[in-house]
């Protein structure tokens, strides 16, 4: 009764994925990467699921992030990628999170807590193999070698870093960080070891290490580009059609008159758009919905409540006010609709509105 959209996600699914990447990483352990509210899926729900599927290591962005799934999963291990916040260390440690260490700074704080208290938390260290955002440069890591003092109060659980082209399988810069990471990693503490994304995992083995870090792929995101996608989809998006007119040759549709029909046409349109995650480009590059399987294209500019798609070829009988239409489906995957939009899954999930009526299935589809 509340909006004319709904988001369904399959937690059978996301559970059944998580299942899958775990067998294809073994004996590596398998985590899950639940930041951005899941990937826009529901951290309260997903979480949960994934813990069920035998998850027991999380990977978030920030510490409000882990303090929300600690209440989820009080015995989960929490590990925080956006690192140590300057003057947190003992917030942290009130909820048992363990920071991804990856500068100076950060492991000076850190070590300075962990040498005040009688049973230091432990942390991760983040090397930076070639990604140049955050993480400790090679001469960092050099140095913590020649000064084992640095990091002598630190408990150490892992030692990490990030793939930066592991959708593509062929990007010499895949083998050029696992070496780095190889000869990095041992000049630091023993500890688990973890490189592997998403489409780390199905880079072999020798990337495997420990521990992998699946995210998009858990949700049923692409993460090797031009490859069949094995992982089951969880997220499907549908509208009721509002509205359907018929519109002459040579009107226009939309703000700025962007589109203008060529034939006599059935125009209907959705109560959906770009503040639900329906990106306005997505209009502009060829996007289209399914209605009863028959595609059924955007016209004109996305807004931001609204969608428009012509439905001159639809019959009659399928497309009708409060007929659902399927925008992320089984005939359109999320990556689909991303790539009309000239972007990646990553951004359309994360970008899903809370106005959709959130529908939680345990199916397997």
């Amino acid at each position: 009764m509340q909006t004319g959209a709904r988001l369904t996600i399959d937690l059978g699914a996301l559970a059944a994925n998580y299942t899958d990447l775990a067998r294809r990483a073994a004996p590596a352990q398998c985590a899950a990467v639940v930041k951005a509210n899941a990937y826009g899926t529901g951290l309260e729900q997903a979480a949960p699921a994934l813990a069920g599927a035998g998850c027991k290591t999380f990977f978030v962005a920030t510490p409000g992030e882990a303090v929300r799934l600690r209440r989820l999963l009080p015995s989960a291990m929490i590990y925080v990628l956006d690192g140590l916040l300057p003057g947190a260390a003992k917030d942290y440690a009130a909820h048992d999170l363990r920071p991804v260490l990856g500068n100076r700074q950060e492991i000076g704080e850190w070590s300075k807590f962990c040498a005040a208290t009688g049973s230091p938390p432990k942390a991760a260290l983040h090397i930076d193999t070639g990604m140049n955002r955050l993480g400790l440069e090679e001469g960092q890591v050099r140095e913590l070698a020649a000064r084992p003092g640095l990091l002598a109060p630190v408990r150490v659980s892992l030692v990490m870093s990030h793939l930066a082209c592991a959708d593509d399988p062929g990007d010499h810069k895949n083998a050029d960080q696992l070496a780095a990471f190889n000869t990095l990693c041992a000049l630091l503490p023993t500890a688990p070891a973890s490189l592997a994304n998403s489409a780390g995992i199905f880079l072999g083995n020798a990337y495997h290490f420990d521990l992998v870090r699946p995210g998009i792929a858990l949700y049923g995101g692409e993460a090797v580009s031009g490859a069949p996608n094995p992982m089951r989809p969880v997220v499907s998006i549908e509208a009721q059609i509002a509205q359907i007119r018929d519109v002459k040759p040579g009107e226009s549709i939309g703000y700025g008159a962007a589109y203008r029909c060529k034939a006599p046409s059935r125009i209907a349109t959705l109560p959906v758009g770009y503040a639900d995650g329906i990106l306005r480009r997505a209009g502009e590059a060829g996007a289209h919905v399914c209605i009863s399987g028959h595609p059924a294209p955007f016209v004109g500019r996305v807004s931001m409540d609204l969608i428009t798609i012509d439905v001159t070829g639809i019959p009659e009988a399928l497309a009708h006010r409060g007929a659902w239409v399927e925008l992320v489906g089984k005939h359109n995957s999320v990556d689909d609709l991303a790539r009309h939009a000239g972007t990646i899954g990553y951004e359309i999930l994360t970008s899903l509105g809370n106005r959709y009526a959130r529908v939680y299935v345990s199916g397997t589809s």
